[in-house]
């Protein structure tokens, strides 16, 4: 039994398993090839944050690999104040066979972990985004044949989608180049993390953003704010007025670039719409290798 919190948890070659097992379970779902992997398999859903891809995804997922899943909102379950993590945690090992968490803060995953004794997957913490760095490789590998000596530039803050990104972009030997305001790059734990488990050439620092879609492959942004950071708004529109991924942007990469994006987008601000909608985006493609990606991810960890 083991659990899934980091990317940077897991080896290169698991995670090339991942990818090739979401491969081939897309394959099978378009060909209507049942799939009932999880039959008899019960996942709880505890999400502390909304989510809609996340949440559709996995419901959707354990339903199409003939399992069941039990959705319960944070408010609901008061994780850490109604009770103890550690009486949570017990409890719910004894009623499911593994539990899927969207935390605000990744110390409850780590708390729920420790004494957990069925799978617990990370579905999103402040920290780390690691569902959806799958999802991200599965759908550059699709359009582009490979991560491995292509160029990624995230143009965005340090924050858990690009560093959950940047672990998986490295693992399987591509290059990151984070294109940020000063002062809104990684931090200095996830430089020790990366250097010391992933390699020692850490992401590219550029805080020019056509200079940093000069040689991309693939070109990646998120919200300027997420959730938790409103206060913070107001100021981060003004300092990130400059990294918008728009048509001029993407003239300065080099034509055969993709555009990703993890969604919901904020269009008119860190995206325009003839991005989003044009004809190097493959947003909807990654949307939708989430669900992919993660019915993979569990059948790794059940099965």
């Amino acid at each position: 039994m083991r659990h899934f919190l980091n990317l940077i948890d897991i080896t290169t070659d698991e995670l090339r398993h991942l990818l090739a097992e979401a491969a081939r379970l897309k394959s099978a779902r378009q060909r209507r090839i049942p799939t009932p992997t999880l039959t008899g398999k019960v996942v709880a859903l505890i999400f502390e944050k909304p989510s809609l891809r996340t949440r559709v995804s996995f419901e959707a997922g354990v339903a199409q690999l003939g399992g069941t899943s039990l959705f319960f909102p944070g408010n609901e379950i008061g994780l850490g104040w109604r009770e103890t993590l550690a009486d949570f945690t017990r409890t719910m090992s004894r009623f499911v066979d593994a539990m899927v968490l969207r935390v605000f803060q990744h110390s409850t995953l780590d708390g729920i972990a420790a004494h957990a004794t069925v799978p617990v997957i990370n579905a999103l913490s402040d920290w780390s985004h690691p569902c959806q760095a799958i999802a991200d490789a599965l759908t550059i590998q699709e359009h582009l044949g490979t991560v491995a000596g292509k160029t990624i530039a995230f143009v965005g803050d340090g924050n858990n989608v690009s560093r959950s990104l940047a672990v998986a972009v490295g693992k399987l030997g591509g290059k990151l180049i984070l294109s940020c305001p000063k002062g809104y790059g990684f931090d200095e734990k996830f430089r020790t993390d990366y250097t010391a488990r992933v390699s020692p050439d850490f992401p590219e620092e550029v805080n020019d953003p056509l200079a940093a879609v000069a040689s991309a492959d693939v070109i990646y942004t998120d919200v300027w704010t997420s959730m938790g950071q409103e206060a913070e708004r107001e100021e981060r529109l003004r300092k990130f007025a400059g990294f918008q991924v728009n048509a001029k942007l993407l003239a300065a990469a080099p034509k055969h670039c993709k555009v990703l994006h993890c969604l919901p987008a904020h269009r008119g601000e860190e995206i325009t719409d003839d991005v989003v909608d044009g004809p190097q985006s493959v947003v909807f493609d990654e949307a939708e290798n989430r669900l992919h990606a993660q019915k993979a991810l569990l059948e790794w960890l059940l099965k």
